[in-house]
């Protein structure tokens, strides 16, 4: 899918990954709508970039633990810049804790904004795909739901439900020439890593990725891009990790 004048949305878009892939698929020509709890000075800095860039950007304040928030963003942006044709799902955090630590509210609200979410966007933004036959979604899950964390069992579950999600959708719109994928970054440089001590991570560069380095957000970003262009790519899960979890010792 070429972007020039297509629109985006991108949840989780005013800091770390989806604010790096609001601006990349600006950068290519598409319009962007950026959803966060919050429209902070951060938002402000991201929709200046984008409209640097030529772009129409659409900030909307939106909660991804409310299924009426997942699916107003959908609507707000189908009236003022035009039908969803690219949906990017990176709204969600940590949530640490062991089993006996985690509450049942913690583990409720980790679904509801890693999961449900995707689920009511979809919904609402899925009709206007098939009517064009074109879509593309992708999904931004972690290599922690593609491998054991020993501290976020909450995490890596919903994390690791977000590939299932992709294959599944993935299947059912195929024929409607409808996208579906998924990307699971590992160590990045954003503030979800930033509250690393120093020690884990050093050995983390050191022990655990081959290329001895963190990764950015332009790159998971550049990578997102791709999946949207690439129009023979659907249904798969692709890992930015710096060979993290290519490694068996």
């Amino acid at each position: 899918m070429e972007l020039t004048n297509k629109v985006a949305l991108v949840t989780g878009g005013t800091k770390g990954i989806g604010a790096a892939t609001a601006l990349e698929l600006a950068v290519r020509g598409a319009d962007v709508a950026v959803v966060a709890r919050h429209l902070d000075d951060g938002a402000q800095q991201v929709r200046a970039q984008i409209e640097k860039h030529g772009r129409r950007c659409l900030l909307i304040a939106a909660d991804m633990g409310q299924p009426a928030d997942a699916t107003r963003c959908v609507e707000q942006t189908a009236q003022q810049l035009g039908d969803v044709d690219v949906l990017v799902h990176s709204a969600g955090g940590a949530v640490r804790g062991k089993l006996m630590e985690l509450t049942p509210e913690i583990w409720r609200e980790a679904f509801a904004v890693h999961v449900d979410a995707i689920f009511h966007l979809c919904r609402a933004a899925v009709p206007a795909m098939q009517r064009k036959k074109a879509g593309a979604i992708v999904l931004v899950s972690s290599v922690a739901g593609l491998r054991g964390l020993k501290f976020g069992l909450a995490y890596q579950v919903v994390k690791g439900a977000l590939p299932q999600f992709a294959r599944g959708l993935a299947y059912e719109l195929a024929d409607d020439n409808i996208r579906v994928n998924c990307v699971a970054p590992g160590v990045i440089r954003t503030a979800f890593h930033a509250a690393m001590t120093p020690e884990a991570k050093k050995h983390n560069i050191d022990n655990r990725i081959p290329l001895h380095r963190e990764g950015t957000p332009a790159q998971v970003a550049s990578l997102i891009c791709e999946l949207v262009r690439n129009d023979y790519l659907t249904g798969e899960t692709f890992t930015v990790d710096g060979g993290l979890t290519m490694r068996i010792c």
